[in-house]
C-alpha cells in the first residue's frame, strides 16, 4: 500500500511541477501580492488588472525609461491628487517603482459625459506610458486555447503587443481614439493563444498614448464545438 501511495505522490509531484514548466526557468520575478491583493497569478481567464505586474523590478518585472513613478510617485503625493473617494492605499500603491500608477478620480475621468464606457472608481491603471516600455505578468491559465481580448483603456487607437514566456503572442490594437486620456472605453482589441494550461509569463509590450486599466480574457469556443449536455 504504501509504494502504490508513494506512487501517487509522485505522479501529483510530477504533475504540478509539468504545469508550472512554461515559465523560463531564468524568470525572477513573482506574483504581486500586497496586504490588500493576496490572490496570487492573475488567471485566465478573467481578468489581469495591469497595475497588478508581478514583482522583481526594473529589468526583471518591467522596464520603465525612468525610475520615478509619476503618478502615485509625484502628482498623487500632493494634496489635491488625494481624492475623497480614495483612500492613502490608492495613492501610495507602488509608488517607489519605475512603473507610472495612478487612479481614476472625480475631477479628471467622470466630471465629463464623454466616457464611452464608464470606468470604475479607484481603478488603478498604468500611464505615462512611453515607447518601449513593457510589464511582466505571471498568470494561471487554467485551460490552453484561443482567447479574446478586452480591454478598458482611454486615448489614443494605438497597437500594443503581448508575449508568452518571452515568444511573441500576438498583436492587439485599441479600436477607437477616445480623444483624451482620461476619457475611456472597454471594446475588444485582439486574440491570443496558450498553448498549454498552468503557470505562463504573459508580458505587455506597450507604447506612448494610452492609459492602460485591466484586460480582460474570454476563452474562445472553438468551431463547432458543442455544450456537454
Amino acid at each position: 500500500m504504501k509504494s502504490v501511495n508513494l506512487t501517487f505522490a509522485v505522479a501529483a509531484l510530477a504533475l504540478a511541477l509539468g504545469s508550472n514548466a512554461a515559465v523560463p526557468a531564468d524568470y525572477k520575478g513573482r506574483p504581486f501580492a500586497d496586504d490588500v491583493y493576496k490572490g496570487g497569478a492573475q488567471v485566465i481567464p478573467g481578468k489581469v488588472e495591469c497595475a497588478h505586474y508581478d514583482l522583481g523590478g526594473e529589468g526583471v518585472a518591467y522596464h520603465d525609461t525612468d525610475a520615478q513613478n509619476s503618478g502615485n510617485g509625484v502628482l498623487n503625493q500632493q494634496k489635491n491628487h488625494q481624492r475623497p473617494q480614495a483612500t492613502a492605499y490608492h495613492w501610495n500603491f507602488r509608488k517607489d517603482e519605475g512603473v507610472d500608477i495612478s487612479y481614476t478620480k472625480d475631477f479628471a475621468d467622470f466630471n465629463h459625459k464623454q466616457n464611452l464606457v464608464e470606468p470604475p472608481v479607484n481603478q488603478f491603471y498604468i500611464g505615462w506610458a512611453d515607447d518601449g516600455e513593457w510589464c511582466n505578468y505571471t498568470v494561471d491559465v487554467k485551460k490552453a486555447g484561443a482567447y479574446r481580448i478586452v480591454a478598458l483603456y482611454g486615448n489614443e487607437a494605438n497597437t500594443f503587443k503581448f508575449s508568452i514566456n518571452n515568444k511573441p503572442a500576438g498583436e492587439c490594437k485599441f479600436p477607437v481614439a477616445t480623444g483624451s486620456m482620461h476619457k475611456w472605453n472597454k471594446a475588444e482589441v485582439g486574440t491570443i493563444t496558450f498553448t498549454e494550461a498552468g503557470l505562463q509569463l504573459l508580458t505587455l509590450h506597450y507604447n506612448k498614448g494610452n492609459n492602460f486599466a485591466y484586460f480582460e480574457f474570454e476563452a474562445v469556443e472553438a468551431p463547432g464545438a458543442r455544450a456537454k449536455p
